[in-house]
């Protein structure tokens, strides 16, 4: 797989902004430092003392990091010309409660900030990560009129990263090693490609140990229901998911603004897939410095098609009831 967060020369120059200062946004801000993904990080929050409180503790670690530029503020100026505007502000998901609970509350803030975003950053690619991300998104395509492109969903980026990492420690491989991805909703609905799941250059399916098939129809449940509840696992144990979701993100970020070329499958609208098209749900995906490209050929069972569909209605029924 090689380096993860390897420097594009075109990367350097490039400038972050990150709506929301909370847990989620500053992580993500951290990951982007740690790994030099930008020339300049820009925090926007209306918390003037958790913004620069923020920024400070971002700061202090120069030293530690590759040279960047780190500011922050409560005027959304501070996010002006940036190349990517990713939008991690709203309501917190609570133990227990589904993304899908805050989709009301998530969109109307979008509808407030984001015209403001585009105002200060009009050629901008907007990345929301707010959840529930799918429905997000397709708020921000109806209410901006962007092409599809530009606003690219965090999706089920983290989602895959768990599969491969339960994929990997049943296999004993390391995770680097194994390719598959989750797709569909970042939520309840979202689905395993198992037909398409790999480990090196042997399918999960055909996985096996001293013989014996690993990864039977019961395992691969098992794996997906775990990855399904992954969050509401962390949330009650911690009160949010940031770490892993800051990674997930900065790694997205990465493939964007160093032009990576990277298939991800992060969330936008389908134009048509296997009938499918009209709502943003997440599918493997070219990311480049262009933002998201058009789904790509994966393989599909049946079953897994089926429930690609199911997701996809669950997510254009949330929409509907918002009026997107």
């Amino acid at each position: 797989m090689g380096q993860l967060f390897s420097t594009h020369s075109s990367s350097r120059g490039a400038k972050i902004a990150v709506v929301g200062a909370g847990a989620v946004g500053a992580t993500i801000a951290y990951a982007c430092q740690i790994h030099g993904v930008a020339h300049t990080i820009a925090l926007y929050d209306t918390n003037a003392a958790k913004v620069r409180a923020q920024v400070l503790d971002l700061r202090h670690g120069s030293m530690f990091a590759p040279p960047m530029t780190i500011v922050g503020g409560t005027d959304i100026a501070v996010c002006a010309d940036a190349d990517v505007v990713v939008i991690a502000a709203g309501a917190k998901q609570k133990p227990g409660q589904s993304r899908m609970a805050l989709a009301e509350a998530n969109v109307a803030l979008c509808r407030a900030v984001v015209p403001r975003l585009l105002r200060v950053a009009p050629d901008a690619i907007l990345l929301p990560v707010t959840n529930p991300v799918d429905v997000v998104t397709q708020a921000i395509l109806t209410l901006t009129g962007l092409p599809a492109h530009r606003v690219v969903g965090s999706g089920t980026v983290l989602d895959s990263s768990r599969l491969r990492m339960l994929i990997s420690e049943r296999a004993g491989v390391g995770a680097p090693s194994v390719r598959a991805y989750i797709a569909g909703e970042h939520g309840d609905s979202a689905v395993a490609l198992w037909s398409g799941a790999s480990i090196g250059s042997v399918p999960v399916t055909g996985w096996t140990t001293d013989g014996v098939p690993v990864f039977t129809p019961e395992v691969r449940a098992g794996i997906a229901d775990s990855v399904t509840n992954a969050a509401y696992e962390v949330i009650k144990g911690k009160g949010a998911t940031n770490y892993a979701v800051g990674l997930a993100v900065a790694y997205i970020i990465g493939a964007i603004v160093g032009d990576q070329r990277l298939i991800l499958p992060v969330s936008t609208l389908v134009p048509d897939f296997h009938g499918i098209s009209g709502v943003c749900m997440s599918l493997p995906r070219l990311v480049d410095r262009a933002g998201a490209g058009a789904p790509v050929a994966v393989p599909l069972a049946d079953e897994e098609l089926a429930q690609l569909r199911l997701s996809a209605d669950r997510i254009r029924a949330a929409c509907g009831e918002l009026g997107l």
